[in-house]
């Protein structure tokens, strides 16, 4: 019973979400509350003094501090001079978009997804301005770039810090391991094959980018923040045991620097009181919402009754398992978060590869690969994809799924096909 009504509210709630967009925030937190009163997700822990199990504080903390941080970094003007430099090197809008999206997905193969959104948004968000078109497409296409490189590095996504965890995999793995490439080459290829998605579905933008008069950085210090974080996050990502928040306090840490700079600068609170009221109270809402929504799937068993009827469907085939891995596993991440599952999966690829005869890291890969690129095929199916959508609406655009979907899906599915050809290719023997 408790399964049906968890799978009842959550199937309702994405509906909703995807039916009033306007509304997705009070459509999670009504759901959440629903979850949360009919107790299928636990209270306060007092050992890890959580207030809510389920919600993830730290990617809540990320997009919190550097929202922060990337006020200053606008007031800077330092995303319009990037914007100056990217129109005096390209030729056309469509290489404009392009080239903010593979810059996008470099970053993030080694920086949270969420943050590189965060980061580069207000470049595209000013140079959709400047020429006048819908940053729609722009935002869409480095979300979706940001994503597919969240495999790439040990430190690109939160699933390859669990996958490093749980073989033992060094940063180094990651680019060659066993005489064989690893997820770092397959994910590049997997995103070069993108442009070529990007060059079909930006084809009618033609239109020649012209620099009328250059921007002048009024302030490099914020610039030097959002490096910080960067810098930061990679570093701490090689730190063993470390606490489970601390991305998020570097970040908000930076956050705290950056106001306190700006405070002593300017010798007022005017602009630390605007730098907080322009943090997207709406996104955060959003994913504490579906935070717990997602986590009662978890609670209550639906997750493990994925990976048990995932197990027995594979039977003693190598590849009809491993293309399970990667397909089964592209189409849940569209609707449930990928930490979970993965966290679910993990041993239960371990426990399937011996019998199988086969490495287990093609399992491990295929599963990863599809968990972590298929949070694109929604816009909700990731919290960079909410990041992006939540900035959109800041500047007035409201994002339809259709809007999002053109351009997320095919590039998706040509990044997970890319992937799951070289994986099967490298590691099936």
């Amino acid at each position: 019973m408790e399964k049906t009504i968890v799978l009842v509210v959550f199937v309702i709630a994405y509906l909703l979400l995807l039916i009033l967009p306007k509304y997705r925030a009070y459509v999670a937190l009504f759901a959440a509350t629903i979850i949360f009163t009919l107790g299928f997700i636990p209270g306060i822990d007092i050992d890890s003094l959580i207030l809510l199990n389920g919600i993830d504080w730290n990617v809540l903390m990320m997009i919190a501090g550097t929202m922060i941080v990337v006020v200053f970094f606008v007031k800077s003007k330092a995303p319009a001079a990037l914007a100056d430099f990217i129109i005096d090197h390209v030729h056309s809008v469509k290489w404009a978009i392009i080239s903010l999206a593979v810059f996008a997905g470099l970053v993030s193969a080694f920086v949270d997804n969420v943050a590189t959104v965060l980061i580069i948004a207000p470049i595209a968000i000013d140079i959709a301005k400047r020429i006048k078109i819908s940053p729609i497409p722009i935002i869409v296409a480095i979300t979706v770039s940001a994503n597919l490189q969240g495999f790439a590095t040990l430190v690109g996504d939160t699933t390859s810090i669990m996958l490093g965890s749980a073989t033992g995999m060094t940063f180094a793995d990651f680019f060659w391991m066993d005489g064989r490439p690893g997820p770092f080459f397959i994910v590049q290829a997997g995103a070069l094959a993108t442009v070529g998605v990007q060059l079909i579905l930006f084809r009618k933008l033609q239109a020649p980018l012209a620099l009328k008069e250059k921007t002048h950085v009024n302030d490099f210090v914020p610039s030097l923040f959002l490096i910080s974080i960067i810098a930061l996050l990679i570093i701490a990502s090689f730190i063993p045991n470390k606490p489970p928040l601390t991305n998020g306090y570097i970040t908000m840490g930076v956050a705290l620097v950056a106001l306190t700079y700006d405070l002593i600068k300017q010798r007022c609170f005017k602009g630390v009181i605007e730098a907080i009221k322009k943090v997207d109270v709406t996104t955060l809402l959003l994913l504490v919402g579906l935070f717990i929504v997602i986590a009662a799937l978890g609670e209550v068993g639906i997750i493990n009754d994925i990976a048990n009827a995932f197990a027995s469907i594979g039977g003693g085939s190598p590849f009809i398992m491993f293309t399970l891995a990667v397909w089964v596993s592209v189409l849940l991440s569209a609707f449930i978060d990928n930490i979970p599952y993965v966290a679910t999966m993990l041993p239960v690829m371990a426990a399937l590869a011996p019998s199988l005869g086969i490495s287990p890291y093609l399992l491990y890969f295929g599963l990863l690969a599809g968990s972590t690129l298929g949070g694109n095929l929604t816009p909700i199916g990731a919290s960079a994809n909410i990041a992006g959508i939540g900035i959109l609406r800041n500047e007035g655009h409201e994002v339809k799924f259709i809007d999002f979907a053109k351009i997320a899906i095919p590039m998706t599915l040509v990044a997970v096909s890319v992937a799951y050809g070289l994986i099967w290719l490298f590691w099936a023997h």
